[in-house]
């Protein structure tokens, strides 16, 4: 059996019930292969993926807190160090009733690989809990957050672990959590990314996941001799990535057609509406079956169905696993050119493998959602040098990172030989950086 196949085996069965950290893992090592096997056996004598696929560190802690009736809940909080080998841990707090340790450990495993991407001197590490912000109140939001930052604050710093928004954790969560952090540790510094701009905040880190999509996107599409501006595009989500994917879709000429939630989906054949899909998901948290007062013409179905409208760009932006085979085969039937990934791993390994043995142009999540980890690695140099940067220098310097992080990809594609494959090309590009870092360090 190969190295390679051993450690996945090895992981499965170290971290059984934990199918999304596999799949993550198995995705990985098979892109990288080419590259172990070059030299194999320095590899396994250097036990290099048994210390790729182990995290640094683990928490896991409790999280006890009283609601508007005074009841005590207990919610579960993790936060996983992944890789520190070419900076702090760098990754999102998750706050959804699906969060456990296993999709924790899939989330930080591919930040590993996305942060290396980005150029940017950050590590991989993920948090969260399996608390529910919605329908709570403001202030029981405030009470979860600062028990959870009570238990946290003891395992990160602006220059050991630095977190950030994920789902469920936008700019009202972050400030709470801030604002225990300082409390406790006494200390005004970088610790969180996706701050207020009144305390320290970078402007565009709110659009930089679904604007970094875009770019990637536009550069993919460029590259190969093709211009997104009259190309009709399906995204999937109406949260943050969705609705700012869809608003600099637009403004690149593209016409954007769905959006989603949990309960189901929009068409509207006109093109969405962005300041209505703003109002309904940011101003109201309300649900997307208020999208039809806004724009009579439009079309409300429940559960699934995005992928089933013809398009020339997909761009799955709401959570894991959600594009399945099925829907790749709806797809390419429909004459889709490109998919890329605007949340972590939504497409599934079988529609994955059917998207590309179909010629379709397939850019993963680690390398298309880099966005919003690069700007949040901007916001930690601008808390460094205590200094706030234009929107504008943001958004050219995200632009930047994303096409040359595209190039990256693309070349690291074409050096072993795997043309157009932009999942092998994500991973062994963003691999190499790590390794030289892992080995130079030492057996740590």
């Amino acid at each position: 059996m190969s190295y390679v196949d051993e450690v996945i085996e090895q992981v499965v069965k170290q971290n059984p019930a934990e199918p999304e950290f596999h799949q993550a893992v198995k995705e990985v090592l098979d892109s990288i292969r080419v590259v172990i096997e070059a030299d194999e056996e320095k590899f396994r004598k250097e036990a290099l993926l048994e210390r790729l696929v182990n995290p640094e560190r683990q928490i896991k802690f409790r999280v006890p807190w009283v609601d508007d009736n005074g009841q005590v809940q207990v919610n579960t909080g993790y936060r996983v160090q992944f890789n520190s080998a070419i900076g702090p841990y760098k990754g999102g707090l998750r706050l959804h009733p699906s969060v456990n340790l296993g999709i924790i450990k899939f989330l930080g495993f591919e930040q590993i690989f996305k942060n290396s991407l980005t150029g940017l001197p950050i590590g991989g590490g993920k948090g969260g809990s399996d608390f529910d912000p919605k329908g709570k109140s403001d202030r029981e939001v405030m009470a979860f957050c600062q028990s959870f930052m009570t238990e946290l604050c003891k395992y990160i710093g602006a220059d050991t672990d630095v977190p950030a928004g994920d789902i469920g954790t936008g700019a009202r969560e972050i400030g709470y959590m801030f604002g225990q952090y300082k409390r406790l540790r006494g200390l005004f510094e970088g610790v969180l990314t996706g701050k207020g701009l009144t305390y320290g905040g970078s402007l565009a880190r709110t659009e930089a996941t679904g604007y970094g999509l875009l770019y990637f996107t536009e550069e993919l599409l460029k590259s190969h001799g093709k211009d997104i501006a009259g190309m009709t595009v399906c995204i999937s989500g109406s949260g943050n990535v969705a609705t700012y994917a869809a608003q600099k879709a637009t403004q690149l000429g593209a016409k954007v057609v769905t959006v989603s939630d949990s309960n189901g989906w929009v068409y509207d054949a006109d093109g969405i509406d962005i300041a209505a899909l703003k109002e309904i998901k940011e101003v109201r948290r309300a649900r997307l079956t208020e999208y039809k007062n806004y724009r009579p013409n439009s079309e409300y179905h429940e559960g699934r169905g995005v992928w089933t409208v013809k398009c020339d760009v997909a761009l799955p932006c709401a959570t894991q696993n959600e594009l399945h085979l099925e829907d790749a085969k709806i797809l390419v039937a429909n004459g889709v050119t490109a998919v890329c990934e605007g949340a972590n791993m939504p497409t599934t390994l079988e529609a994955t493998e059917y998207l590309l043995s179909n010629g379709i142009l397939f850019a993963p999540g680690k390398a298309a959602n880099a966005g919003g980890v690069a700007t949040s690695a901007l916001e930690m140099s601008q808390n460094s040098e205590r200094l706030s940067w234009t929107f504008e220098e943001v958004d050219t310097k995200l632009k930047q990172i994303m096409v040359h992080l595209y190039h990256n990809v693309e070349d690291a594609a074409k050096r072993y030989g795997f043309e157009d494959n932009f999942v092998v090309g994500a991973n062994i590009a963003g691999f190499e950086k790590v390794l030289d870092a892992m080995l130079a360090q030492g057996i740590v």
